[in-house]
């Protein structure tokens, strides 16, 4: 009976093995988990907090509900539209994701200052490497000879 014939894995499988072994892709994929968690946390701040105190400070406007019904129908709401299948132009959840990513943008600012102003004060408070302090002494030595 003949041996069976050894199947050699590509060389790319090795790579692709080392690539996603790499720190800075779980990095990353822990990175874009983390920012579904905080994409449903400012949803639910855009739709059940800013939007309802908003459309109450606007005359009761429910954004939500502002859309326009292309077939020429009526409809109380959108959800009755969509039930329905009708095409409607959904200004109200154009709005929404307009006021969402507003409030994204705004908490990643302060995110990134805020970490910024930790990484300069760690940069700050730590010690200066051993070139800078060598290049230091050079040029006093230097300062000192002329």
């Amino acid at each position: 009976m003949q041996a069976p014939i050894p199947l050699k894995a590509p060389g790319w499988v090795g790579e692709f093995r080392a690539f996603i072994a790499r720190g800075n892709v779980v990095d990353l994929a822990v990175g874009i988990i983390i920012g579904v968690a905080f994409t449903a946390i400012v949803n639910s701040l855009v739709k059940d907090i800013f939007n309802p105190l908003i459309g109450m400070a606007i005359g009761g406007i429910d954004f939500s509900n502002i859309f326009i019904p292309l077939n020429g129908e009526h409809y109380n709401s959108l959800a009755d539209a969509q039930r329905v299948g009708a095409p409607t132009v959904n200004i109200g959840v154009f709005i929404n994701s307009i006021i969402n990513f507003i409030i994204i943008a705004f908490a990643v600012f302060w995110l990134v200052k805020l970490i910024s102003k930790v990484i300069h004060r760690e940069k700050a408070a730590a010690p200066p490497a051993r070139s800078e302090v060598l290049l230091e002494e050079i040029r006093d030595i230097l300062k000192q000879r002329a």
